[in-house]
């Protein structure tokens, strides 16, 4: 080999310290730890409350046993939110959220894209003919627990997303 065989050799000398350097870096610590699932959860809600979104946009800032917040107003009872629109809704349990106490949905235009169905203290199983009727309008299902039903909407309304909202208050059990 001529003029190739040095070059070889003094890569491989220089191989140990390489590495040695590559592990003194990788054990330093540095500022890209993650936090830990309980420290995502908290900062996820304290974001969730924080007032820095337009003011024609719709925002829960509270939730509890007998209603909302929202911009500031206080709403007792079962709301429904609709392009930015805020109603009351006749639902009061679970079990009377039915097909036509949704029906606003067979007429509106455009449709949401996603529908979140806050089903109060507790996720609720959706019966087969509700999730049929919500799938035929074109949207999808997001059926959680009211208090995640309230996060989830800020966070999609904040993101410009075609989002709707149905959702009993979160002392609701069934």
């Amino acid at each position: 080999m001529v003029g190739g065989g040095g070059g070889g050799q003094r890569v491989a000398t220089m191989l140990p310290y390489l590495v040695k350097t590559l592990r003194k870096e990788s054990i330093r610590p540095s500022n890209r730890t993650l936090p830990s699932l309980r420290r995502t959860f908290s900062l996820y809600d304290q974001i969730n409350l924080i007032d820095t979104v337009p003011e024609d946009q719709l925002r829960f800032q509270w939730y509890g046993d007998a209603g909302f917040t929202v911009n500031g107003v206080k709403y007792e009872g079962s709301l429904l939110v609709v392009e930015n629109k805020l109603m009351t809704w006749v639902p009061k349990t679970f079990s009377e959220i039915t097909p036509e106490s949704l029906s606003v949905f067979k007429i509106l235009r455009p449709v949401p894209e996603i529908l979140i169905l806050g089903c109060g203290r507790h996720i609720q199983p959706v019966s087969p003919q509700l999730r049929q009727f919500i799938c035929s309008t074109g949207m999808k299902l997001e059926a959680v627990d009211s208090r995640n039903a309230a996060s989830t909407y800020n966070i999609l309304a904040e993101e410009g997303r075609p989002v709707a909202a149905a959702l009993l208050p979160y002392g609701v059990a069934s």
